[in-house]
């Protein structure tokens, strides 16, 4: 009975070492800024910006490669947000790479789809389903609207509808409010601008 408590004891602990010394070995190093910048990012994977997906263009801002104003669905609240987090002055975004548009979402004319599958192929987020020369469909809630089906398709049957504001989409607009450093003189309690 007691070699057998040994032995299960024995065992634990060569498993806990080699489980520890593995952790160490493939440890993986990752870099909370780039975590942080592409949690800021709309996730759209367009590659508008000129980097193939958002993770790339967080990736390249973190490293300084790659300016905080190239994302357009980001639009310009994304651009705030990257310019507070890195602590940069704020750059209204680079029309260069395109203008920020109404959020959309694909639609197939199903009677004209072919069934080529090049929108399938072409879509970063899988959420065209479908399959060889068969009428192909958009899953609304995985579509991003990247625009990125568009080109590829040989029939034209893919169009971006505006996706229309409700309660489950609607986001706060900030307010912007200037603010105004104010002093406050105690000898005379008055407030000074």
């Amino acid at each position: 009975m007691l070699t057998a408590l040994y032995i299960m004891l024995g065992l634990a602990l060569v498993l806990g070492v080699l489980l520890g010394i593995s952790a160490l070995l493939f440890k993986v190093e990752g870099d909370p800024l780039v975590a942080r910048i592409d949690a800021i990012l709309p996730q759209t994977q367009c590659g508008q910006c000129g980097y193939p997906g958002c993770k790339p263009y967080a990736m390249a801002i973190a490293a300084g490669e790659a300016d905080i104003n190239q994302c357009p669905p980001g639009g310009e609240a994304g651009a705030h947000a990257l310019a507070d987090l890195m602590g940069v002055e704020y750059k209204p975004l680079n029309a260069e790479h395109g203008l920020p548009k109404p959020k959309s979402v694909a639609f197939i004319d199903e009677a004209t789809c072919i069934g080529c599958t090049l929108c399938i192929q072409a879509c970063p987020v899988d959420a065209i389903l479908g399959a060889a020369k068969h009428m192909h469909t958009i899953i609304a809630s995985e579509c991003t609207g990247c625009e990125l089906c568009l080109a590829p398709c040989p029939v034209d049957c893919i169009t971006m509808i505006p996706i229309a504001e409700n309660p489950d989409n609607w986001k706060w607009k900030y307010p912007v409010i200037p603010i105004i450093a104010v002093s406050f003189d105690a000898n005379n309690a008055n407030l000074t601008k």
